[in-house]
């Protein structure tokens, strides 16, 4: 299979992938559209081989969010969707289970990506209680704030929150 270097990392493509799938197993990729609402779009891709779902893959898409999604989110989603279906198969993972298309749209959104409002918070944590945010990242297992799953975010400020109410009942 082709392999392309980014950052200096190898990855196979996603039509790479399809060729090997096809040439190599008797099987069938179907992929569903979960969700297209709002400029959002979900797709879910499985590998079935004699019936039996032997992988399932899934992407986000966001319309405008690159060049490509401007005009071909959906489409776009679709193959990282399947992209990641047949990494998830085992077709093209010596480095990674992500695609180049995925790593290089990845990379594209981090270079753009405005810093959300938990990013801005975690900022004014690091420059004035530099303990506690430090302390507190560690206790969840984190070593920066980009790391946060958006899941964990207001767990981790109402523990800094306490932390810090915790300190000023202490002196005073």
């Amino acid at each position: 299979m082709k392999v392309t270097m980014i950052k200096g990392k190898p990855y196979i493509e996603v039509n790479e992938r399809i060729k090997h799938f096809r040439s190599n197993h008797d099987g069938q990729i179907i992929t569903s559209i979960i969700s297209n609402e709002n400029g959002v779009c979900i797709f879910k891709a499985e590998i079935i081989i004699d019936g039996v779902v032997m992988a399932t893959g899934h992407a986000y898409e966001k319309e405008g969010s690159s060049f490509i999604n401007k005009t071909s989110y959906i489409e776009n989603c679709e193959t990282s969707a399947v992209g990641r279906a047949l990494g998830i198969f085992g077709i093209g993972i010596d480095a990674s289970i992500a695609s180049a298309e995925e790593v290089g749209n990845a990379i594209k959104q981090q270079k753009k990506a405005p810093e959300s409002d938990f990013q801005k918070k975690m900022k004014g944590w690091a420059q004035n209680e530099s303990d506690i945010y430090w302390r507190v990242l560690g206790e969840f297992g984190f070593k920066t704030a980009g790391q946060v799953p958006r899941i964990q975010e207001d767990k981790i400020l109402k523990k800094m929150s306490d932390s810090l109410q915790q300190r000023v009942d202490k002196n005073e």
